[in-house]
C-alpha cells in the first residue's frame, strides 16, 4: 500500500546512501562472476571509498586484480534492515560498482556508480555527491533509539498514531516505528495483507541523540490536541467484546 501521509523534509538520497554504508554490518561483493558474503569485513574512509578486508589467496581478491580497468568490475550490495520486526524489513539497498586497488591487507573499492533503492524507486546518486555527503547524525543511534520506542514506550507509539490521517490507518493491525532521522520519525501502519509508511516531521532537525529527545517531546505533546484514531478505536472496542 502506498503513503497517504504527506513525505515532508527528509535525507538526501546522497546522505541516505552515506547512512546505509555507516551501519551496514555486512555486504556482497560480486567480481568476475564470484559472490561472496562478508561480515564485519568493511571500514569506510571519508571520503565514501570502501575497505574490504579479505584474505589475500581468496577467489575475490585474484578477481579483483585481474579484472579490466576499463569499466567497474566489482558490485557491492548493502542492505538496510529496520531494527525493529516489521514485515518487509528491509528498508533500502544500496549498490557500489567500481574497482578494487590493493591496500594494506585489503582491498579498496573507489565508487564509479552509487545506487540506491528506497520503497519509492532506485535513484542514482553522483559519487561526488556521495563521497562529499555524511551519514544522518543519528544513523549509528537509530537502531537502539527505535528498539528503546518500540519495546519500552508502546504507550508513546501509540499516542502518534493520534498525528496519523484517520484514512492511514484503516483496517491498522499494527504500528511499530520503521525509521528516525534528523528530520522525522517514520512509523510502519500493518494491516492483513498490506502496509503503509507515515512520516513525523520535526519542528527542526535533530543533531544529537538530546536533540531528538527534545522533538519527539514536542511531537508527544502535540498528541494531546488530537483526538484518539478512530481506527484504533474501533480495535479497542472489538478487544474489549
Amino acid at each position: 500500500m502506498g503513503d497517504t501521509q504527506d513525505w515532508t523534509a527528509a535525507p538526501g538520497a546522497a546522505e541516505r546512501a552515506r547512512s546505509v554504508l555507516a551501519t551496514a554490518w555486512s555486504c556482497a561483493v560480486t567480481a568476475d562472476g564470484v559472490r561472496e558474503e562478508y561480515v564485519g569485513a568493511h571500514t569506510v574512509t571519508g571520503p565514501g571509498q570502501v575497505r574490504l578486508a579479505v584474505p589475500e589467496d581468496s577467489a575475490l581478491f585474484a578477481a579483483a586484480l585481474c579484472a579490466p580497468r576499463q569499466e567497474p568490475a566489482v558490485l557491492l550490495e548493502f542492505a538496510d534492515v529496520a531494527p525493529v520486526p516489521v514485515r518487509s524489513r528491509i528498508r533500502a539497498r544500496l549498490w557500489l560498482s567500481g574497482w578494487f586497488a590493493p591496500a594494506g591487507d585489503g582491498l579498496l573499492l573507489r565508487p564509479t556508480r552509487v545506487v540506491l533503492r528506497q520503497s519509492s524507486g532506485p535513484v542514482v546518486v553522483d559519487p561526488d555527491e556521495f563521497g562529499a555527503a555524511r551519514p544522518d547524525p543519528l544513523a549509528e543511534a537509530e537502531a537502539r533509539l527505535l528498539t528503546h520506542l518500540a519495546d519500552a514506550h508502546p504507550d508513546a507509539v501509540e499516542r502518534l498514531t493520534r498525528l496519523v490521517r484517520p484514512e492511514s490507518l484503516h483496517a491498522a493491525t499494527r504500528v511499530a516505528p520503521l525509521a528516525v532521522d534528523r528530520h522525522g520519525l517514520t512509523l510502519r501502519i500493518e494491516r492483513t495483507r498490506a502496509h503503509g509508511d507515515v512520516r513525523l516531521p520535526f519542528h527542526a532537525p535533530a543533531d544529537d541523540v538530546a536533540q531528538l529527545t527534545e522533538r519527539m517531546h514536542v511531537l508527544l505533546a502535540q498528541t494531546g490536541a488530537a483526538g484518539c484514531p478512530r481506527a484504533l478505536q474501533r480495535q479497542r472496542a472489538d478487544g474489549d467484546g
